[in-house]
């Protein structure tokens, strides 16, 4: 087990205080109630030399860390697939952690029907997260997935072909914390003379892939840290998202995006860490 830094027990121990205060005062009510169904949808534009043209206006939804529970309902599923349907995607990625506790969770079967009725011509694509491993819950993880119309990608790799000839790359890790991300074998299938893109829940799998040719990383896992302070950012993010917490970064041709999920684990709190779905739309400077 690795030491703690100094560094980092001061932040842990000023975030269970900072929690505490949030709990303690009138924030509760918002970070319980109201924030946590405040959904977002934001936009960003991925320009990039290596998108033919006709990916150009090409429009992918990215939805992660659902974590179904008594605290984000079925329910609350249902505005999500109405909001990513109403944006008309041509790909649908989920990045990981549909159900918070797969070994106490009843309603599995439930789920299905909410999953199907998700719409995209070219597909639906979903990778594992920690969750979705965790409480012997990798099996019932692929058959929910599968059964809602998602291919679930596992250290895979596909390309994503018009009628006109025109390509991109999709790869997807494994989850890295209960999982077993093949990097090498994955992404060197991954060619520098096509646009593409990595799927994978944790975002600091970006440490791990700069030699390879990655322009677009979609993740989740962070939740924003779900509580954050004002000109503080996140109080706590988990392992693997203490790089990379949330919204674009961009490393020479890669972009990075981190997912601030929908669900909440551990505290059914969110503040200032609102609820995200993410439209990007893929433009050709070619």
């Amino acid at each position: 087990m690795k030491k703690m830094s100094r560094r980092q027990f001061l932040k842990g121990t000023f975030g269970v205080f900072a929690a505490g205060v949030l709990t303690a005062g009138g924030g509760y009510g918002y970070a319980r109630y109201l924030e946590p169904h405040m959904i977002e949808t934001t936009k960003h534009t991925i320009k990039s030399s290596l998108i033919p043209h006709g990916f150009d206006g090409f429009k992918i939804v990215q939805f992660s860390d659902t974590h179904l529970s008594d605290y984000f309902t079925l329910d609350d599923f249902r505005t999500v697939i109405l909001t990513i349907n109403e944006s008309k995607p041509d790909l649908i990625v989920f990045t990981g952690d549909i159900i918070d506790n797969p070994d106490t969770y009843h309603n599995y079967q439930a789920v299905i029907p909410f999953l199907r009725k998700l719409q995209a011509p070219f597909g639906k694509i979903c990778v594992y997260g920690n969750h979705d491993h965790g409480g012997y819950g990798t099996d019932a993880y692929k058959s929910l997935m599968t059964s809602g119309g998602f291919t679930v990608f596992r250290n895979a790799y596909q390309k994503l072909t018009l009628t006109d000839g025109s390509e991109i790359e999709i790869a997807a890790l494994d989850d890295l914390m209960l999982g077993k991300p093949d990097y090498e074998g994955t992404l060197s299938k991954l060619s520098e003379k096509l646009f593409s893109i990595l799927l994978v829940h944790e975002p600091d799998a970006a440490l791990n892939t700069k030699t390879y040719p990655v322009n677009l990383q979609l993740s989740g896992h962070t939740h924003g840290g779900q509580i954050q302070l004002p000109f503080y950012g996140p109080l706590i993010t988990p392992p693997y998202g203490k790089v990379y917490t949330e919204g674009m970064y961009q490393t020479d041709d890669t972009h990075i995006y981190v997912n601030r999920g929908l669900g909440m684990t551990r505290l059914p709190l969110r503040f200032l860490a609102k609820p995200e779905i993410t439209v990007f739309t893929l433009k050709s400077t070619n």
